[in-house]
């Protein structure tokens, strides 16, 4: 009997400690505004494409940029298993640009969910930041796990791609309402922020001097990152030259397994200008 019950302790040790480990991907995606300027690359042409690059890829969790209201409305219609949370950012209701959070609900429960704009006044709906030439916005929401219980955040942007002043303030913004609202829980950043690893924003985040700063999942991977370094395309198919601009950070006590940046393409023709950037991470 003795031995019975010790086999069923260990059992039980081992599928928690199993569970424990379940990782979660999670995928930043700008998915380009719906405009019919784009022609052959207009979104009508291309929303399947983006939505089999989610469901495929099994992406817990996506920080999508760029949706206007009728892309959401196409992307909670095509993605039947999630939920999604955000606000237009001109009116903080459904008008504008969305920087929205799809998270999936077999995976994951939602606590809580809120938006503030880049900008002297976050709680003021739309209005601009600094020198910004459009209101920008972080959507943010804090999850359980369903499978192993772990609380997280999830920080979702889109930084201006004018404003200098704006980029260098979203950033000092950012990192405070991070650590506000995450406290001393796990916490995932993910967007397009307009800027790459050298200019002044990215580095503002990324200084270890600061306590508050953000690790880039790219680095932490445990295996070489996966494809391009470049994520932004421009529609165009080019080997090198392609900045780099949109990101997955962590802040807290997570581990990176992997990281890729997702460059499919459709004979000549990509799911958005942007490529989706994916990150296969352990909360502990």
């Amino acid at each position: 009997m003795k031995k019975f019950t010790a086999w069923i302790l260990f059992l039980t040790l081992l599928s928690g400690s199993l569970y424990a480990q379940q990782s979660l991907n999670v995928m930043t995606f700008n998915i380009r505004l719906q405009t019919d300027s784009d022609s052959l690359n207009a979104w009508r042409y291309r929303k399947d494409k983006v939505v089999s690059q989610i469901l495929y890829n099994e992406a817990h969790i996506v920080g999508v940029q760029e949706a206007v209201p009728a892309q959401m409305d196409d992307l909670r219609l095509l993605l039947k298993n999630y939920r999604s949370v955000g606000v237009g950012r001109d009116d903080g209701k459904n008008k504008g640009e969305y920087s929205a959070i799809f998270y999936d609900t077999s995976r994951l429960s939602l606590i809580e969910s809120e938006t503030f704009w880049l900008s002297e006044t976050p709680s003021v709906a739309g209005n601009k930041g600094w020198d910004a030439a459009f209101p920008r916005i972080v959507t943010w929401a804090r999850f359980s796990d369903k499978l192993t219980g772990k609380t997280f955040c999830h920080f979702n942007t889109h930084y201006d791609h004018m404003g200098q002043i704006a980029r260098r303030q979203s950033s000092l913004l950012l990192m405070e309402k991070v650590k506000l609202i995450g406290k001393d829980k796990p916490v995932i950043i993910s967007g397009d922020f307009n800027a790459t690893p050298e200019d002044e924003p990215i580095k503002l985040l990324t200084d270890k001097k600061n306590p508050l700063h953000f690790t880039d999942t790219r680095d932490l991977a445990s295996i070489p990152a996966h494809g391009p370094e470049g994520t932004f395309n421009g529609w165009k198919i080019n080997e090198t030259g392609n900045p780099r601009i949109d990101y997955i950070y962590i802040r807290g006590d997570i581990k990176v397994k992997k990281h890729a940046t997702l460059s499919e393409i459709w004979g000549i023709r990509f799911s958005s200008d942007h490529f989706p950037v994916m990150a296969t991470l352990i909360i502990n």
